[in-house]
């Protein structure tokens, strides 16, 4: 039994026709906005490429001038001390002495160690936040609990909507 294609000559000129206008299409596309395409994939391809950061020098103190060898003594200076160059606080000798009681594997350790350490709150432990993260909980002090004062059929009543789901809303429901 052969196959009958529902293919006439109208229908195949439809074809040729619809396939013509589709390459015309896409070579007009092209035309139009392949410089821009090519100036975008330029773009994201320098972005790819590795940032190069200049290198620091170690800066090196100015010697001091030459000046009278007896000299009165310092004035307390207003200016706090500059930070070390760590950004966390220096660990107590105790926590510090967890490091090396043990073993990890014994739940001693450096896991000990690390357990007791994220105890302590980070500004304990920071100077300043480190991350962005750090920031939502910064300095919030001690959690306050709040006493749970309602009955169960209160939270209920107020809970739900009165005026069904799908009812247009009461503009006394509305919060303005």
């Amino acid at each position: 039994m052969a196959r009958h294609l529902n293919m006439d000559t109208t229908r195949q000129n439809f074809w040729k026709e619809e396939y013509l206008r589709e390459m015309m299409l896409r070579c007009e596309w092209h035309r139009k906005y392949g410089s821009l395409l090519k100036a975008k994939q330029k773009a994201k391809a320098a972005a790819r490429l590795p940032l190069k950061l200049p290198t620091l020098q170690p800066e090196t103190p100015l010697p001091a001038p030459p000046g009278p060898k007896a000299s009165p003594a310092k004035a307390p200076s207003l200016v706090p001390e500059a930070l070390p160059q760590s950004e966390m606080y220096p660990v107590e000798p105790a926590i510090r002495a967890l490091l090396f009681e043990g073993i990890s594997h014994d739940f001693q350790g450096r896991y000990r160690y690390l357990n007791t350490r994220k105890l302590d709150i980070p500004e304990k432990r920071y100077f300043f936040p480190i991350t962005t993260s750090f920031t939502y909980g910064w300095q919030l002090g001690p959690a306050a609990k709040q006493a749970k004062i309602s009955c169960k059929m209160c939270e209920i009543d107020s809970f739900f909507r009165k005026n069904g789901a799908f009812a247009l809303l009461d503009p006394r429901d509305l919060a303005l």
